[in-house]
């Protein structure tokens, strides 16, 4: 008999595992606890849960946050996050409910701002500069964590190039009602010996690095044309001008004489008017009517 309850026990157990091996956890997409988001983007965020008899229950909670618009049915449950503000970001829970068990999945999630908008300063290079600076605008967070900077030269780092340390202002533009308030960012670098000839161009580089998200702009400071370069361009442009003055003089005299011409074409000179009177006499003398009176 005690083999007999051991095995309803052992029977009963079972079947308690089996129900509870058939109920998942939550399945939430994307997986990653950390989600980030561009700001004015939009993201989905997916919750499920997988349950026996059909009765699950899932719903997406907010702490403390702006939840966003969501949507649930049976066992699923969808976040959406419409034009991202900086006040979206927070902690969203999704809990689900399945046979008087009940799961949670955690997800946090980061707003960011990271245009491709650096600036550089000087704008080209010149021999003996002794520092330079690379501004990224409107961008957000500025934890040096989440926002880097990096000075190349040849798709690797200037060796010997001294960062200062970024700046961190905010940007100028004063927000206006519920707009978000975003930074501008510097960083400088006390400058290496470069040799001669100098590098083609130095890069600024900016990277944003967040949970599951790397992004990366770039700005050239090219270095400046040594004079040289310069003077063959400006003697071929006084070489032009003074090309062009020279032969408006012939020009012009050419022209007046191709006037005088034509005019005299025109009106031709009293001798030659004259010829015609002068054939007409000859002609009036070879008839023997000169000097002939009517009677």
């Amino acid at each position: 008999m005690d083999f007999g309850l051991a095995l309803l026990l052992a029977g009963l157990l079972g079947l308690l595992l089996g129900q509870s091996l058939q109920v998942k956890p939550l399945q939430v997409e994307p997986p990653e606890p950390v989600v980030a988001v561009a700001l004015g983007a939009s993201r989905q965020l997916t919750c499920r849960l997988a349950c026996a008899d059909r009765g699950a229950s899932v719903q997406w909670r907010g702490l403390d946050t702006s939840l966003g618009a969501v949507q649930s049915d049976t066992g699923r449950s969808v976040l959406t996050v419409r034009n991202a503000s900086l006040s979206a970001a927070g902690t969203r829970v999704c809990v689900g409910s399945c046979g008087g068990r009940t799961f949670q999945h955690t997800v946090q999630l980061l707003v960011y701002a990271f245009p491709d908008q650096l600036t550089v300063s000087p704008a080209a290079l010149v021999p003996g500069d002794p520092a330079v600076a690379c501004t990224a605008h409107k961008v957000t967070p500025v934890d040096p964590n989440a926002l880097s900077f990096s000075l190349l030269v040849g798709g690797q780092e200037l060796e010997g190039a001294q960062a200062l340390g970024p700046e961190v202002q905010e940007e100028e533009e004063e927000p206006q009602g519920d707009e978000d308030v975003l930074f501008r960012v510097t960083e400088r670098w006390r400058l290496p010996p470069l040799g001669t000839p100098v590098p083609p161009a130095l890069y600024c580089q900016a990277t944003m690095r967040l949970p599951g998200l790397e992004l990366s702009h770039r700005q050239a400071i090219p270095a400046s044309k040594p004079a040289g370069d310069q003077l063959p361009t400006a003697l071929w442009t006084s070489s032009a001008v003074l090309g062009l003055l020279l032969l408006a003089l012939p020009t012009y005299h050419l022209w007046k004489r191709c006037r005088h011409l034509a005019e005299d074409d025109t009106h031709p000179p009293a001798s030659l008017r004259l010829l015609p009177q002068v054939s007409a006499w000859a002609g009036l003398r070879g008839t023997g009517q000169v000097g002939i009176s009517p009677s």
